[in-house]
């Protein structure tokens, strides 16, 4: 799979599908592409999906600066023009959502609609919590905070649900596996500047998303977004966590689905609530 030069990081990406629009997938912290399969695997007979890895996670490059969200929006603005996709429709959860927001309010001629998920527009509430894990992470790696991490990236619902044991296996071994470098990505999330006050210039279709057990960013952080964006469209997700697109994938592709039929082709107007 390729990778592609933006803003000075080699950024890895999957490029799957096809149609006359593209998708663009942008994941959350400690997570990469591959937390998008389903909505992939779904959205691909009708749409381009574009899924990468944001710099220091996944298999992008593991840069010694630009973690910061200000220059991971720029990377994301980087790739779109790179590979001369035109105007997008960006996906972006949690620290996605952070990528995202700054997209369509900085460069809005890239954006044909934004979805945002799992996220906030200010700044982090838990830096405390964070930076004291983050300390152990760096010194000691993942693993020692590993059911930490899960019980925060992932709700009650999948956390206790007996027929899922494999799949959070699969995840937690994921957690454990991650690099010490990461702690680079975790500090550009913990120290980010807010962009609430930025966010009402934005003036593409928005869709809001939030599971209804998420610790991380509560749904009353999308709530504010809701409100501060005009026209955009909020939708709390029953029975998922920080990881909606990986808990409840059905229900994320069918809201997904109903807001992109709503994005006329070549509309980039405001749809309504």
């Amino acid at each position: 799979m390729p990778h592609i030069n933006c803003n000075n990081a080699s950024l890895y990406y999957i490029d799957e599908g096809a149609g006359e629009e593209t998708i663009v997938f942008s994941h959350g912290l400690l997570f990469s592409h591959e937390m998008f399969r389903a909505q992939i695997d779904y959205f691909k007979t009708r749409y381009r999906c574009i899924a990468y890895d944001h710099r220091g996670q996944g298999q992008s490059e593991v840069t010694d600066s630009g973690c910061d969200m200000d220059s991971l929006f720029v990377d994301a603005a980087a790739l779109i023009e790179n590979l001369q996709l035109g105007a997008v429709h960006f996906v972006g959860l949690s620290m996605g959502g952070f990528v995202g927001m700054r997209l369509a309010a900085r460069k809005p001629n890239v954006v044909k609609s934004l979805t945002l998920m799992e996220t906030s527009a200010d700044e982090e509430v838990n830096k405390l919590k964070y930076q004291a894990l983050n300390v152990i992470f760096k010194i000691a790696g993942s693993k020692p905070i590993s059911k930490k991490i899960m019980n925060i990236l992932f709700g009650k619902t999948f956390m206790n649900d007996p027929e899922r044991a494999e799949e959070r296996l699969y995840w937690e071994n994921k957690m454990m596996a991650l690099p010490k470098t990461v702690t680079r990505a975790v500090s550009g999330v913990i120290n980010r500047s807010g962009v609430f006050e930025e966010i009402k210039s934005i003036q593409k279709p928005t869709l809001v998303m939030v599971g209804d057990e998420d610790v991380a960013t509560k749904p009353e952080k999308a709530k504010r977004i809701h409100k501060q964006i005009n026209g955009s469209v909020l939708e709390i997700i029953p029975g998922a966590g920080h990881s909606s697109t990986i808990e409840q994938p059905k229900f994320v592709n069918a809201i997904l689905e109903k807001f992109l039929s709503h994005v006329q082709p070549g509309n980039s107007s405001s749809v309504g609530h």
